[in-house]
């Protein structure tokens, strides 16, 4: 078999709630910012999410905004600023030969929520339901959003893939560019779950949904006193592109995609299964041709619900528990559970890393929790290290989904 083509990430475009731009999101991770607030839902009440609060009218008008929807929305921006940031032009690119990929949790819950309300107040006279609703509800919908509002012509849709989708949208344009199918693909996770109250409902409903006096303290892994998850919204999509393509017009490159992973628990509809995690991290390294030890980062998953995080853990522990040169930390805690595109905002997160050597920290934990007390645990502070080549994503989702990509450093 022949070696696939290298793929590398050039360009990243992001909303997450406390930033909307790489250099500003990464600001507030080594600052020990957070992005959640107090937020208050029909139905549900005063509660706690991550909101965004990017600029909507940056690159939509208000027709489109105003027939799109809020992950439409959050896709447009992420994937025009992926490409500003990569420096690519759309008018110098053959637009059947660009790729959207977009790893969402679900799609349409806002939508039919926000419909059913609206007749409702109308004694549900079916007159007043929107003539939007199926062009919106579709599981394809952001991806189709962003060809709409860019005039890319080429393959363009979204994958369910629960928590994990944000790494199964990367993964997707790696496969895809290494295939040939495309010469550059927006590729990523979003989520605009805090707009449907059946999420926050069905997370009170299990007692898995954050509570604190504080809101910026709700999300809170691996800390002793953790209770649940904050939803949250967001966004990002990366540019990606063929190596030799990307050294060819001088781009500047983030990092390689050198190894990846999916797997299924076939277990349980929302617990983990640490084994199959556990294998997930394994087959990655692999793929890379990376033993543990040679991993400097590992992104974790953690939710901040008290089993999950131990099942995380424990399959974390049995990978690298023998490794004195890997850290380990959590982005969730700055800006909750981002859901779709959980996976790609906390891998953006860390890429910096790579070029400054500094490990942003899990925040919050006051009093760690000895079940999730991982050796390379960063923990409050930022934490400046020898080297940083390579980081470790992972990110898992509910019906036992499992993901993890492995990125590293290319050198000039």
């Amino acid at each position: 078999m022949p070696d696939l083509p290298r793929v590398v990430i050039t360009g990243v475009g992001l909303t997450s709630p406390n930033g909307d731009s790489l250099s500003e999101y990464r600001a507030n991770l080594l600052a020990g910012v957070s992005g959640v607030e107090p937020y208050s839902i029909r139905h549900v009440g005063e509660t706690f999410a991550g909101v965004c609060h990017f600029d909507t009218g940056k690159h939509q008008k208000r027709k489109e905004l105003r027939r799109g929807t809020r992950a439409g929305s959050i896709s447009v921006y992420c994937a025009r600023e992926a490409l500003a940031d990569a420096n690519i032009e759309l008018g110098e690119r053959d637009l059947a030969r660009i790729g959207v990929y977009v790893g969402t949790t679900e799609h349409g819950n806002v939508e039919t929520e926000n419909q059913i309300h609206e007749v409702s107040q109308y004694g549900f006279d079916l007159s007043f339901w929107s003539h939007h609703h199926n062009p919106r509800t579709v599981a394809n919908n952001p991806a189709g959003e962003i060809t709409l509002n860019t005039g890319i012509t080429g393959p363009a849709y979204a994958l369910g893939g629960a928590c994990a989708g944000g790494n199964l949208g990367l993964i997707q344009g790696v496969q895809m560019l290494q295939l040939g199918e495309v010469d550059l693909a927006l590729a990523g996770g979003v989520s605009e779950s805090i707009h449907t109250f059946g999420i926050f409902a069905s997370f009170r409903a299990q007692g898995a949904l954050a509570e604190h006096a504080d809101a910026t303290r709700a999300s809170r892994p691996f800390d002793q006193e953790r209770n649940g998850i904050v939803v949250s919204e967001g966004g990002c999509l990366f540019a990606l592109e063929r190596l030799d393509d990307a050294r060819a017009r001088g781009a500047r490159i983030y990092a390689e995609v050198v190894g990846h992973h999916v797997n299924s628990d076939a277990n349980d509809f929302v617990l983990p299964l640490p084994e199959r995690q556990n294998e997930c991290m394994r087959a990655a390294l692999g793929r890379a041709g990376l033993a543990p030890e040679d991993i400097d980062i590992v992104s974790t998953h953690a939710t901040s619900t008290p089993q999950g995080d131990v099942q995380e853990c424990e399959a974390v522990s049995a990978v690298f528990g023998d490794s004195t040169s890997t850290w380990i930390n959590n982005t969730k805690s700055y800006i909750g559970h981002c859901m779709g595109a959980a996976g790609s905002l906390e891998l953006a997160g860390n890429l910096p890393s790579l070029v400054d050597r500094v490990v942003h920290p899990t925040i919050n934990v006051d009093q760690l929790d000895p079940r999730c007390a991982l050796r390379g645990l960063v923990l409050n502070q930022p934490r400046e290290v020898p080297r940083v080549d390579t980081i470790l994503n992972l990110s898992f989702g509910m019906l036992g989904i499992n993901s993890a990509v492995v990125v590293r450093r290319v050198d000039a």
